[in-house]
């Protein structure tokens, strides 16, 4: 128990949990949590445009984040990949998302089409709490505390692999196999 503290305090940084503030608290945490997810994930041979592509992390719709993720991600890096944020207010294929954060409010057929064509590609889909779909990683609220949720079989469709360190953090984990 003491070192998936450790492990959660290392993920999170030295970031408060309680939203009992404002909702500009709870996407901070929210806006930390997206890039201390990465080094946590494997994707596959082939999920980026070129050896120095960037790593894209895609935000549609309205920004929530207020540029706490911009800059959560400045600076950077996956691997050799520098990580950026990009903001589309529709999807984007051409963009070469490898993380897209769908936020609360995003309208329910738009995020079920962005999540239907992201499904058995290599990119990570993150939903807000609030919102009616599921991605591979959901946000969602307990006792006024960000929680995530991970769906590992939709991870694995993509040819992604989450290290077992942060699906031990998650709220609920959707183990592959399971239908």
């Amino acid at each position: 128990m003491k070192r998936r503290g450790l492990l959660l305090a290392l993920l999170l940084g030295l970031l408060p949990g309680s939203l009992k503030a404002a909702p500009s608290l709870e996407y901070a945490v929210k806006a930390a949590y997206l890039p201390k997810f990465i080094p946590f994930i494997t994707w596959p041979d082939g999920a980026f445009a070129g050896a120095d592509a960037p790593f894209t992390i895609c935000l549609l719709g309205q920004d929530h984040f207020e540029g706490k993720l911009d800059q959560a991600a400045a600076g950077l890096r996956a691997g050799d990949h520098p990580v950026q944020v990009r903001h589309l207010a529709a999807p984007d294929p051409s963009a070469n998302c490898q993380l897209i954060f769908l936020p609360a409010g995003s309208d329910p057929a738009s995020a079920r089409g962005t999540l239907d064509a992201t499904r058995g590609r290599p990119v990570v889909t993150v939903t807000d709490s609030g919102l009616s779909v599921h991605g591979m990683i959901s946000f969602v609220i307990e006792n006024n505390h960000v929680r995530f949720d991970i769906d590992d079989a939709m991870a694995a469709e993509g040819g992604l692999a989450i290290s077992s360190k942060l699906l031990g953090l998650a709220h609920a984990v959707k183990m592959r196999g399971q239908p």
